[in-house]
This record gives structure tokens, C-alpha cells and sequence, in this order.
């Protein structure tokens, strides 16, 4: 599928493991459809990849937790004439604190970009893929996705849907010529953790971070061989299959105590 007449989009692209994932298709001469609510560095990147690796790349500025914004984007890249051949659903936040505290607008938030973006975007540009008998779709979840996480439940949660739904629908495409993989990693160095009000956290100051360009490289490889999840990282690998086998409150109770600010 390497070919400058092939597209990407890819969400949550103007930085992290967006951005790795950007430069790694623009590498292998995909053309870019790039979305993040933050349009000039945005306008930076989607300059960078065509200066550099001589494609086209297309910035777009949208904020996916608006209810309307995946549609929109659908309708312009369908009035435009463009094809997303493979799709990238990278956008998500998450947030500290007890459920009982956080504000409403931050619950609905993260519900919307973690889920029903994904879910949305999936559900527009897969009918297309299916027609042409091609595509990729990569959803990027966490290892957060594989037991409950107090203090970051909504965020948790989501991503459990994340790998339900992307394994699920991996399974419905059997033999379309489409295929679904799911991304999980742990720990991160992104701006993440500043934004959910993690940085502090054992899971950050005692476990450690993987860097951005890893996670991409990991998880473009796992696309395209057309891997249903990978878990990037030994470590992260190991803590997610222990989690499996733990009795549930353990599980819990570990993930609450990671969570927690090391004292």
C-alpha cells in the first residue's frame, strides 16, 4: 500500500505518537489528511512532511469531541474527492481525579473523543474501504484498556471499549481486504500525562515512560502486517497479560495505588 496515491488520516497528529505515526507513513510516501484542535502547529507539521519527504499533506482543524466534527470532516474530505485508504484514530484525553468530583463537561468529554469519535470516523470511512477492497484502520488504545483505573475511570473505561470494538470489528472484516488493529501502549512521553494530571503518578515518576517514536514504530509495524492488538513494550506486555490472570479487586487495587501521586 506504499504509494503516493494512498492517504492517511491520522487524528491527535500535531504531536506525540501522532506526529511519529505522521513521519512514518510520510516516509513510506503516503499522502496526509492530519487533524488536532491545535491548527498552527498543525500548519507546521503538514509543511514539514511535504517539504521533506515530498508528499501531500493536508492540515485540518477540528476538535473530534464536538458531536458534529467527525462528520464534517467526512462530508469535506468526500466534497474534495479525497479517499482515506488508511485511518489513524489517535485523538483521546484522559483525567485525574475521583469520578464523583470531575465536571460533567470533562466525563461527556472524554466519552466523546474516546469513543464516539472513534466509533464515528470507523463507521464513515469503513464502507468506503470495504468497497474498494483495501484499507487499514488503526485505533490506538492503552494497556489502561485491560482492568478498571480509580481516579481515571472514564479514561480507563474508554479504552477497554477501544480494544473490545476494534477486536470485534477485526473479526467482522475477515476476508473484506480491510483489517483492524488495535495499539496498546503503556506509559508514554507525550502531553498526555500534563493534561490528564498524571505526571506525578507512580506509574510516570516509579515505571518509567516509553518515548512517542517507539509506540508509533510498534504500532505501524503491527498495522501493516495486519495485526488485530499489539501491546507495545516487554514490560507493558507482561503487566497486561499478569492483569488477566489477577483476581479483579487485585487488579484494582494495583491500578488505583500506580495512579497515586508517589510520596
Amino acid at each position: 500500500m506504499a504509494a503516493t496515491n494512498k492517504t492517511t488520516l491520522i487524528t491527535g497528529a500535531s504531536s506525540g505518537i501522532g506526529y511519529e505515526l505522521a513521519k512514518l507513513f510520510a516516509h513510506d510516501h503516503y499522502n496526509l489528511v492530519l487533524v488536532a484542535r491545535s491548527g498552527a502547529k498543525l500548519a507546521q507539521l503538514s509543511d514539514e512532511m511535504q517539504r521533506q519527504f515530498g508528499i501531500t499533506a493536508r492540515a485540518v482543524t477540528a476538535d473530534l469531541a464536538a458531536p458534529s466534527a467527525p462528520e464534517q470532516l467526512f462530508a469535506q474530505l468526500g466534497k474534495d474527492g479525497i479517499a482515506i485508504d488508511v485511518l489513524v484514530n489517535n485523538a483521546a484525553y484522559g483525567k485525574f481525579g475521583p469520578f464523583s468530583e470531575m465536571s460533567l463537561e470533562e466525563v461527556t468529554g472524554q466519552i466523546e473523543l474516546n469513543i464516539v469519535g472513534l466509533t464515528t470516523l470507523t463507521r464513515l470511512f469503513l464502507p468506503g474501504m470495504i468497497a474498494r477492497k483495501s484499507g487499514r484502520i488503526l485505533n490506538v488504545a492503552s494497556t489502561a484498556g485491560f482492568q478498571p483505573g480509580p481516579l481515571m475511570a472514564v479514561y480507563y473505561a474508554s479504552k477497554a471499549y477501544v480494544v473490545s470494538f476494534s477486536e470485534a470489528i477485526a473479526n467482522e472484516l475477515k476476508g473484506s481486504g480491510v483489517t483492524v488493529t488495535c495499539l496498546c501502549p503503556g506509559p508514554t512521553d507525550t502531553g498526555f500525562q500534563g493534561r490528564a494530571g498524571v505526571e506525578n503518578s507512580r506509574l510516570f515518576q516509579q515505571f518509567g515512560a516509553m518515548d512517542a517514536k517507539t509506540v508509533a514504530r510498534d504500532g505501524y509495524r503491527a498495522l501493516m502486517k495486519g495485526k488485530t492488538l499489539t501491546i507495545s513494550g516487554f514490560k507493558n506486555l507482561l503487566l497486561a497479560e499478569s492483569v488477566r490472570i489477577a483476581p479483579r479487586k487485585l487488579a484494582t487495587a494495583i491500578s488505583r495505588w500506580v495512579a497515586e501521586e508517589k510520596r
